[in-house]
């Protein structure tokens, strides 16, 4: 027998067989919001909602949030997180100043030491991906090797390296977005960046990992999707025939959406509507970027849209509370922040 192995069965409930994955789009100081509605469910039900799910993915900001979750951060930490350390992180070089639009043309628009910072004051800097208590699957891409790249807790016995990286290192891997900050190169000198460029809405990839990985019959799956607000554009009809110039603006949130909307609606089919729960607000043209810091506007939205959807994930995913997570290989024993400090 491997060494550290022990083999695992699908934790599942055992009255109703369910499997609940909880699945966490990116978008950069937007997280605010998905952690507030998380937040809120918290607040109102008297939950610990990681409790009930059995599997949490999530890609660049949500990365954050999911492998927060699985540490035992509880949203209202993680909502405290953004707000305090979001300004910190998104502080540009230059301010209002040609010198900016200069510098960004050429080199991304902020260095990642104060997020590298934060997340380890966050997580815990000794903390390791395998001191989650759930299972995590947190995409990025490999520009190296220009392949798709998946971190993942030991819930399998594959998964012989991941749970030995410091949480923090994954976080930064997942939230790299191009222009934003640079590439991560602190895993094995990989060049890892955003996993939104290829998984924006990774609700797919859970659902893959539990068929394909822990076995899970389709018929007992059920998916919470959180977006981070889902912006309101008429596409110009220059587009129509525009060539470079005209698409620069407009390529990268059309690739976004698109993956989104796609991924959505494939597990739709996959799961039946029934099973598959998105929260993903509308809001005006420009009152949300990845990068605009309006922790007001984002707490506000998320108490507005709280009120509507709780009910609804209470009655479609709260009646469910997951097995406890073990581990195929463990990771030593670490400092884990559960609470803000």
């Amino acid at each position: 027998m491997m060494r550290g192995y022990s083999p695992e069965k699908p934790a599942l409930d055992q009255e109703s067989g369910r499997f609940q994955i909880l699945s966490l789009d990116g978008g950069g100081i937007k997280g605010l919001f998905s952690s507030a509605i998380l937040a809120y469910l918290e607040e109102d039900l008297g939950i610990e909602v990681a409790r009930h799910f059995d599997l949490i993915v999530g890609t660049s900001t949500g990365g954050i949030i999911a492998i927060g979750l699985g540490l035992g951060v509880r949203p209202r930490a993680l909502t405290e997180f953004y707000i305090s350390k979001g300004p910190e992180v998104f502080q540009p070089k230059f301010m209002g100043s040609w010198h900016e639009l200069a510098y960004n043309l050429r080199q991304r628009k902020y260095d990642n030491a104060p997020l590298e910072k934060a997340l380890k004051g966050c997580y815990g800097e000794a903390t390791l991906l395998g001191h989650s208590r759930k299972r995590l699957v947190v995409p990025a891409y490999n520009l190296g090797d220009d392949d798709v790249y998946l971190f993942k807790t030991a819930h399998h016995r594959r998964f012989v390296r991941d749970h030995k990286v410091p949480a923090w290192k994954v976080a930064l891997a997942t939230s790299a977005a191009p222009t934003f900050f640079p590439c991560f190169r602190g895993i094995d000198s990989q060049r890892l960046i955003d996993g939104g460029i290829w998984a924006n809405n990774p609700c797919l990839i859970g659902l893959a990992e539990a068929v394909g990985v822990l076995g899970i019959d389709l018929n007992r799956i059920s998916i919470l999707s959180i977006g981070t607000s889902d912006e309101l554009v008429e596409r110009p009809k220059p587009l129509d025939e525009g060539g470079l110039w005209r698409w620069k603006s407009h390529a990268f949130k059309v690739a976004l959406r698109g993956q989104s909307i796609g991924a959505f609606n494939q597990a739709c089919l996959l799961l039946g509507e029934e099973r598959v729960l998105r929260v993903d607000p509308k809001v005006p043209k420009g009152l949300f970027e990845l990068d605009k810091v309006a922790s007001e506007d984002h707490i506000a939205k998320a108490a507005h849209f709280s009120r509507i959807f709780v009910p609804k994930i209470e009655k479609r995913f709260m009646r469910h509370e997951a097995a406890p997570f073990k581990p195929v290989y463990s990771a030593p024993s670490a400092r884990v922040i559960k609470k803000e400090e």
